[in-house]
């Protein structure tokens, strides 16, 4: 099967199931014209972030990497009036986008968006006592994806699900002798999930318009 064919039926899905929406039409469109990289989630795992969110029932939701809001608007549309979502950015440029967006979107009164690096904000969070999120996104910098995963293991309960992307990148997970800091990154987020006692975790292969990858599910036990 082509990446033609894998785009095709992205398509087909999209239409078949997501359908067309305006405010998040408008948040591709303005992260686009504001010049953010076209690395947002598809429409079919924005819907499964959402569907995810409203399965748990969270009512606090944390992203780590927010690009210009469009994961951030899925998630957030499963929250319940009183929810709270956080998402962390480190480009000033980015977070401004994804806040307008999140404006434009109606959901400013629920969700908010940190500017800094990641590990500063989530420091952060631990030291103000934060009540546990119930639902993790980290869709961030490869490398710091298992300071990230630890973090959220602070910032966690028992029940709270833990989703990363990306962790296949494009089949070189696979690869023992790479060298590349992504890809070791995301090797050594494996052996964590699968060495600690205080979570379960499985790995998903996806392929689709954004061409071959996966994402991770981890549940805090």
């Amino acid at each position: 099967m082509s990446r033609q064919q894998w785009t095709e039926v992205d398509a087909y899905l999209e239409q078949a199931l997501v359908g067309e929406d305006p405010g998040l039409s408008a948040a591709l469109a303005a992260s686009a014209k504001a010049g953010l990289p076209e690395i947002a989630v598809s429409p079919t795992q924005g819907k499964l972030l959402h569907l995810l969110a409203l399965t748990a029932g969270a009512r606090r939701i944390l992203e780590i990497g927010s690009l210009g809001g469009y994961s951030a608007i899925w998630m957030a549309r499963a929250l319940p009036a009183d929810g709270r979502l956080i998402s962390l950015e480190l480009s000033p440029a980015n977070a401004a986008v994804a806040r307008a967006n999140l404006h434009e979107a109606g959901l400013e009164k629920v969700a908010e968006v940190r500017t800094g690096r990641a590990a500063d904000s989530l420091a952060e969070l631990v030291d103000e006592g934060a009540e546990p999120f119930d639902l993790v996104f980290i869709d961030a910098d490869k490398p710091s994806i298992p300071d990230y995963l630890d973090w959220s293991l602070k910032l966690t309960k028992p029940g709270s699900l833990i989703i990363v992307d990306n962790v296949v990148r494009g089949g070189k997970v696979a690869d023992p002798e790479s060298t590349d800091a992504s890809v070791l990154g995301i090797r050594r987020m494996h052996e964590m999930v699968a060495a600690d006692p205080r979570v379960s975790g499985t790995a998903v292969q996806t392929v689709g318009a954004k061409g071959y990858d996966g994402f991770a599910l981890i549940r805090v036990n």
